[in-house]
């Protein structure tokens, strides 16, 4: 009986999207089990390959877009139209499909710039506002593989949003500067956002503030050293003060509030976006769950396993979903960090770094594709000797 393999991975930050790493494993798999039957579903995560991945499922056509990028120069994103949506239960809609790391994702940061105090979310809102452009009456926004910090402070402005500082003069852009906010004027906002249904893509469990806020957690992945982070801390806090006063409307811990460096609680409380976690939004237009019934192997994989795996991070989704059924789930990853165990106890059956000598990061960027296919092909030799022991003990 042929082995059949799903292979379900998000992406590798900075390196490849959810589409590349699933090729990579599947050619890992093919030169150990040349006739496996592989079924390929990538899980974008929210961040890079989001919108691209959804288009490719559900088909449409992908659209190029030059915007302000994080460090405030012209970046090429893009957003996807979909040629129909599993969400309509009635006339049909214009959807787009957009994914905020395509104009403002870590990978648009210098390394030697980075400091999320003052990047920005403003190319976000000009994608927006190309999708709206476009005549898109709902719109998906993916959150993750941000390079910011700034609450989606940038991404508002962008769209009409006036955040003024105790003068009454509008606040430049950067996470930094939300520290002067003095009040939050929505009058200006582009009035077609009211007429459209704006749905986000994010990590629920992700919040703004607080000991698991998203400085503490994300700001040193994006140059934030420490007195940085308590910076990035209390203008989040001055943040979400003024919205609940000016607003209305708590924002400091709801669930997604801190995806992409806080762009959930912008969209939200600004914009007038319903948050969702993101693995319920993807298996809306995916459906995971019956591709599981035909597999006896699921293979996923993402940047890094660490303690960070069982909050919302797909392998440990994909793991929830495959254990339900009793199948086996790999992770394969570039790096195993710390509290690697709670991945494990999350559901994952094992765990894989695809790295096999000491390397720089460049070096290991370099190297991503080769070293994931030969990761993948030597996970399944290993599986390949189990499955050996396994049958000469039922022989004994």
């Amino acid at each position: 009986m042929r082995l059949r393999v799903l292979i379900a991975p998000s992406g590798f930050k900075e390196s490849l999207d959810a589409d590349e790493v699933a090729d990579c494993v599947a050619s890992g798999v093919r030169r150990a089990v040349p006739d496996a039957m592989i079924v390929k579903a990538p899980v974008p995560d929210g961040g890079e390959g989001f919108a691209r991945a959804l288009v490719g499922t559900v088909g449409g056509t992908l659209h190029d877009v030059t915007v302000t990028g994080p460090v405030g120069e012209p970046v090429e994103a893009y957003f996807g139209l979909l040629a129909a949506d599993p969400a309509d239960d009635g006339p049909a809609v214009t959807t787009a499909v957009l994914e905020m790391a395509s104009a403002a994702g870590l990978r648009h940061v210098p390394r030697d710039r980075r400091d999320p105090l003052a990047t920005t979310t403003y190319g976000v809102g000009e994608l927006l506002l190309a999708a709206l452009d476009a005549g898109a009456r709902r719109i998906l926004l993916g959150c993750g593989d941000s390079g910011t910090n700034d609450g989606g402070a940038g991404m508002a402005q962008a769209l009409g949003v006036r955040l003024r500082d105790p003068e009454g003069v509008e606040l430049g852009r950067g996470g930094g500067e939300l520290a002067r906010l003095a009040a939050v004027d929505v009058s200006g906002l582009d009035p077609r956002l009211a007429e459209v249904e704006l749905e986000v893509a994010c990590n629920w469990d992700n919040v703004l503030t607080g000991p698991s806020g998203v400085a503490r957690v994300f700001g040193p992945q994006k140059g934030a050293d420490e007195a940085t982070v308590a910076r990035l801390e209390e203008a989040l806090e001055r943040y979400a003060e003024v919205i609940a006063r000016d607003l209305g409307v708590d924002v400091a811990t709801v669930p997604g509030s801190g995806a992409s460096g806080g762009l959930g609680a912008g969209a939200s409380a600004l914009l007038g976006a319903t948050l969702h976690p993101r693995f319920d939004v993807i298996t809306r237009y995916l459906d995971f769950d019956a591709l599981l019934e035909r597999v006896d192997l699921v293979l996923t994989a993402e940047g890094a396993i660490d303690r960070q795996s069982a909050r919302g991070k797909v392998p440990a989704e994909v793991a929830r979903h495959a254990g339900a059924r009793d199948i086996p789930v790999v992770a394969l990853t570039g790096t195993v960090g710390e509290g690697v165990q709670a991945a494990l106890d999350a559901g994952l059956d094992a765990y894989a770094s695809i790295l096999t000598r000491p390397q720089s990061l460049d070096e290991a960027l370099a190297e991503v594709r080769e070293s994931l296919t030969s990761s993948a092909e030597q996970t399944m030799r290993l599986l390949l000797v189990g499955r050996r022991l396994a049958w000469q003990e039922g022989e004994a």
